[in-house]
C-alpha cells in the first residue's frame, strides 16, 4: 500500500515482472522443500514398513524350532510345498487333514486320490484323499502326510495345513506366535 493507503506500493528499483519472477522462484522452493520432506517420510515409513514384514515372517531357530508369527488377520501362516509345488499354507489346528483346491492339486501333479465327504465348517462336499504325499511348511518336512483335495474359499496358490502334518511335531502358541518343535524319534 502507498503512504496514503490508498493503492499499490511502489518499491524503487523493482520492476512488475522481476517481482513475478521472485515469486515465481519463491514458490518453487517452497515446493522443492515440500517434496524433500515428501520423500524422506516416505523413506522412514517404507524402511519401518519393511521391518515390520521381515518380523511377521516365521523362522528357523537352532535347536530347529519353526517360529510362526500371527499376522494381522489373525491366523499363522508359513510358505511351504506340497509335492514340491510352492504354496503358503494357513495353519488350521482344528482342520484333519493337509487340504488344497483342485487346481493347487494339478498344479501340484497329485494323483486322484480315495473319494470321500469333506466335512466342513460350510458344510459336506465331495472331496478325494491323496496318502503319502511330501509336505514341506517352513524347514519342516513330513514325507508321509494325507493331503485332501476340494477345498475352496482361498486362493489357488493357497493351502490348510492340519492335523496330518502338525501331529508330527509339538505345537505351541504363546502371545502372537506359533511353534512347531520337531519330536524326537520313538
Amino acid at each position: 500500500m502507498s503512504a496514503n493507503g490508498c493503492g499499490p506500493v511502489k518499491l524503487q528499483g523493482v520492476s512488475h515482472p522481476q517481482l513475478q519472477k521472485t515469486a515465481r522462484l519463491g514458490a518453487l522452493a517452497i515446493a522443492a522443500v515440500w517434496l524433500a520432506v515428501a520423500g524422506v517420510l516416505y523413506l522412514v515409513f517404507d524402511r519401518i514398513e519393511q521391518k515390520r514384514q521381515a518380523s511377521l515372517k516365521p523362522y528357523a531357530l537352532s535347536s530347529g524350532d519353526l517360529v510362526i508369527p500371527r499376522q494381522h488377520d489373525g491366523h499363522f501362516h508359513v510358505e511351504g510345498e506340497v509335492n514340491r509345488q510352492p504354496v503358503r499354507f494357513l495353519v488350521d489346528t482344528g482342520a484333519s487333514h493337509v487340504s488344497v483346491s483342485e487346481a493347487l492339486a494339478t498344479q501340484a501333479g497329485l494323483p486322484a486320490g480315495q473319494s470321500i465327504t469333506l466335512n466342513t465348517a460350510n458344510g459336506q462336499r465331495p472331496g478325494q484323499l491323496v496318502r503319502s504325499v511330501p509336505v514341506r511348511a517352513g524347514h519342516l518336512v513330513h514325507n508321509d502326510a494325507s493331503v485332501t483335495v476340494g477345498l475352496s474359499g482361498l486362493r489357488p496358490e493357497q493351502a490348510l495345513l492340519g492335523q496330518d502334518f502338525l501331529k508330527h511335531f509339538d505345537v505351541e502358541i504363546r502371545r502372537d506366535e506359533m511353534v512347531l518343535r520337531q519330536r524326537p524319534p520313538s
